[in-house]
């Protein structure tokens, strides 16, 4: 990660760690550098950059200032206006553009906010693409065998422009319209649409497919993107579902790259859940290629005693969407994602997509004419207990001898009936201890005993 992308872009509270002059000179360095790279190729056209945003209040703010930055360097700016960060990837795949940025702090509140990029094959921008981007925010570019203290302007007629590009989102939602392989007539549909990016698509995806549909969430005021709704605050669709008695709920974030279920008895789906339906349903009708799914180490110990159950392997990324897709593309896997509901069909998708994890689930149901808690009733979610220390130096508290016995030694008292993790925050200062047990007790007892060695040893802070 570098100094201002993290694994899921540049984030942070809107005009005070992330500010409309931040992304101006993103989108000059974008516009130019894309420009260039067709110029040395004797392409005289002018970078395509596709953008799309959230319903964040901020939003609007950070997409005027990136297409100033854009046409400013000679890029045409194709807007995509409110619409899911799954949409610009399909977008910039599909319609040949150099590359898309996505406008949204994803699950955080409104006033957070941030900037995503997305390369012309529709993945998450490669690292060395965004270190660039990096040195011209902090006044160190070397690129094309110069210093770039500052970037030529654009002139005359090769000043960019703005593209109205609506129709890129209409054709997304076609396409998945498209991969409705069954009428959802007759079922009963609540969607939380977290106020957020999803909340005109996904009516309009389940209405064209013929179901009966319930909105939750879907009126959003630039303030109330994710408030008390979405996945991250699934209980309000818990109650909803079981209070209208629907046959199921789909929940989602900010910009709807991550989906969670809410089965008929209102009982949550996660996306551990929903990696063994889908993963199971692939491997009954042999499409499961490589017959491995793939997860993240934050997946539940049931998820993997499931998986050996049924005959499925697995492999193990380190957390974040983006390292998913890495090893699923690498290694040829169809299927893979993560417990929090980032789920990638790699046929279908690069990136994670809410709306089309909830057609997924939906065409399982249907085609195996199961209940969604039928569906999920093989799989058993131990108990897990995480707590995060906030610590003096992450890598040396972790490294530890003293430490590692103690992780060890947890370890060996699990045996085969749980796990330990303990990892380093990608974000913060803090060492994160997590155990799965098949007690909330025992827990309990095997985190508590590794947080005490690294307060014995001096390395937490207050």
């Amino acid at each position: 990660m570098g100094k201002y992308f993290g694994t899921d872009g540049f984030r942070g509270e809107a005009n005070k760690n992330l500010t409309a002059d931040h992304a101006y000179q993103i989108g000059r360095f974008l516009g130019w550098y894309y420009g260039e790279l067709k110029r040395q190729k004797g392409d005289s056209t002018p970078a395509k950059i596709v953008i799309g945003k959230d319903t964040r209040r901020s939003s609007y703010m950070f997409e005027y200032s990136l297409v100033g930055g854009l046409t400013a360097s000679g890029a045409d700016a194709y807007l995509l206006h409110v619409t899911t960060t799954p949409s610009v990837a399909y977008v910039a795949r599909t319609d040949g553009l150099d590359c898309g940025i996505m406008i949204s702090a994803s699950h955080n509140p409104y006033y957070d906010n941030g900037i995503k990029l997305i390369n012309g094959n529709g993945e998450k921008m490669d690292e060395d693409t965004i270190l660039l981007v990096e040195d011209y925010l902090d006044g160190k570019l070397n690129l094309f065998g110069q210093d770039w203290k500052e970037l030529p302007f654009a002139q005359g007629d090769q000043i960019g422009c703005t593209v109205d590009y609506v129709s890129g989102r209409n054709r997304y939602l076609g396409y998945l319209i498209s991969l409705g392989m069954y009428s959802f007539k007759g079922i009963r549909v609540g969607l939380d649409c977290a106020n957020g990016a999803a909340w005109n698509l996904a009516k309009t995806l389940f209405d064209a497919l013929g179901a009966t549909t319930y909105l939750l969430n879907a009126s959003p005021d630039g303030l109330n993107i994710n408030k008390n709704a979405g996945s991250t605050h699934i209980e309000g669709l818990q109650k909803f579902v079981k209070e209208n008695h629907l046959d199921v709920g789909f929940a989602y974030d900010g910009d709807a790259d991550r989906c969670l279920c809410v089965d008929e008895n209102g009982n949550v789906l996660t996306g551990d859940h929903i990696l063994y339906i889908y993963g199971r349903y692939m491997k009954e009708r042999e499409k499961l290629e490589t017959n491995t799914i793939v997860t993240t180490v934050m997946s539940n110990f049931g998820l993997y005693k499931a998986l050996d159950e049924i005959g499925i392997g697995y492999a193990k990324t380190a957390v974040g969407d983006k390292y998913v897709y890495e090893y699923m593309a690498k290694n040829g896997c169809r299927l893979g994602g993560e417990d929090s509901g980032h789920i990638i069909f790699s046929k279908y998708a690069t990136t994670g997509d809410g709306l089309l994890t909830s057609l997924k689930m939906m065409e399982v149901m249907l085609a195996k004419k199961c209940k969604m808690s039928e569906l999920a009733a093989p799989l058993k979610i131990y108990p897990q207990v995480l707590v995060n220390v906030r610590v003096s130096d992450k890598a040396e508290a972790q490294n530890d001898p003293d430490v590692q016995n103690a992780v060890r030694a947890a370890e060996e008292a699990l045996g085969s009936t749980g796990r330990i993790l303990v990892r380093e925050s990608g974000t913060e200062p803090v060492i994160r201890v997590m155990a799965e047990a098949q007690t909330e007790e025992e827990c309990h007892k095997q985190v508590d005993s590794i947080v005490e060695v690294i307060k014995q040893k001096g390395y937490a802070v207050a």
